[in-house]
């Protein structure tokens, strides 16, 4: 069984049997619930997609979750609410609240999944304990801490959850993806964490009249993101215009950055690469060919692969010197005035973006056997022009349908093997 059917199989059986309890046993304390719920419902509403980091983020939502898991009492009056009904609560405002974006045809499973499995984690571990009296003799800080230990415990469970499901869609490797998301979880999850915790114990001295409160600061964290999130999608189509420029001046091919770009990006994930160095990688890619725009004699058909080694370190130097210009950041400048050194001396982003490059000219045209017969020269040339394990990853990467699942792997001799199906030039 592949992790995602496991998971979602887990959060199935958390929330049927959750749903069935809370049915036979009644909802308990339903102000409580119906403001909690009205909450995360909200959140889910006011929820967002970053296609580029390939996440959906809902903070309020989140963090009213976390609050209600680990709510022990409500103005001072000892709470009635279990783990179930923590867990049915949470399901219902959930699905309510993503509506809307399943109608708008966002993916929903994954995030679903990861809030019921999270939020009854976190449910289990306090509800049973509290409601036994565990805590009665524990006050002020060490309350407080035993609050933001369980919230820590459960983020991690949170970032464990969502680079398994990650893995398992994308097939990246899982450690790259585990350490991204827990760098996130610096970010917002601490916001998301602290929220959670001082609600839980704002509501329990003054009750349901707290949530508004900390509703307003989390909806104005939420549209900050939003703002920059849309400021980085600017920033990059930014960078994606000045690349075509090379197409519009008759420099390369249409389309040519972007494959490489994407083709890239999918290579460095598969090695590793995350964060501000895949950011890096995908600028650099897009901007690999910009030097050509100094040239008087344009190459012909934009392909650098094949021309002497000294004609293409002065295209990558002039390449560098215009990227400087443009202000973006000087890393991207550095991979693309580095990617026509040797080998062995390259940034792992300026070997992605050699090896790819070159297979993307030379599938050019190409006809059926073309991305079998250009691996094969790849891994002909992998003893000076190419890095060995950049062109196996790039092998693997083919073999891969978009969706992210393997497919058979591209053998190595066998020139009449099919070509992978979502390889497309032109």
């Amino acid at each position: 069984m592949t992790p995602l059917r496991l998971i979602h199989g887990a959060a199935a059986l958390v929330a049927a049997g959750s749903l069935a309890a809370t049915v036979w046993t009644g909802l308990a304390d339903r102000g409580v619930a119906l403001a909690f719920g009205a909450l995360m419902t909200t959140g889910e509403l006011t929820r967002w997609s970053d296609a580029q980091a390939r996440r959906q983020a809902a903070p309020l939502g989140a963090a009213g979750s976390l609050a209600y898991a680990l709510l022990g009492a409500v103005a001072g009056r000892p709470g009635h609410q279990d783990a179930a009904q923590v867990v049915t609560v949470v399901l219902v405002a959930t699905v309510l609240g993503a509506v809307p974006h399943i109608w708008s045809g966002h993916p929903t499973a994954d995030h679903l999944a990861r809030r019921v499995l999270t939020v009854g984690f976190a449910a289990v571990c306090f509800q049973p304990l509290y409601s036994q009296g565990a805590f009665a003799s524990w006050g002020g800080p060490a309350y407080a801490l035993l609050l933001l230990t369980l919230l820590a415990l459960t983020s991690l469970c949170g970032a464990v959850l969502a680079a398994a499901l990650a893995h398992s869609r994308t097939r990246w490797p899982f450690g790259p993806l585990l350490r991204e998301e827990l760098r996130g979880l610096l970010g917002i999850g601490s916001t998301v964490w602290a929220t959670g915790a001082v609600m839980a114990l704002a509501v329990a001295v003054v009750g349901l009249w707290a949530l508004p409160v900390f509703c307003l600061p989390m909806l104005l964290v939420q549209h900050s993101l939003r703002r920059y999130t849309a400021v980085r999608a600017t920033y990059r189509q930014t960078i994606a215009s000045l690349a075509r420029a090379t197409e519009i001046a008759g420099c390369t091919p249409a389309g040519h950055a972007h494959r490489v770009a994407a083709l890239s990006q999918a290579v460095g994930r598969d090695l590793g690469l995350t964060g501000c160095a895949l950011t890096v990688l995908e600028y650099a890619a897009l901007m690999h060919d910009i030097g050509q725009l100094s040239l008087v004699d344009p190459v012909p058909g934009g392909a650098t692969a094949d021309l002497p080694v000294a004609e293409q370190r002065r295209i990558a130097l002039l390449g560098g010197a215009v990227v400087r210009q443009t202000g973006v950041d000087a890393a991207v400048a550095v991979v693309v005035e580095r990617q026509a050194d040797p080998c062995r001396e390259q940034p792992l982003a300026a070997r992605i973006i050699r090896a790819v490059n070159a297979y993307d000219e030379m599938t050019r045209d190409a006809g059926p056997d073309g991305p079998l017969r250009a691996l094969e020269r790849l891994r002909l040339g992998t003893a000076d022009d190419y890095a060995p394990e950049v062109v196996e990853s790039l092998a693997r990467v083919l073999a891969r349908p978009p969706g992210g699942r393997e497919r058979a792997p591209v053998r190595r001799t066998a020139l009449s093997d099919p070509v992978p199906g979502w390889v497309t030039h032109g």
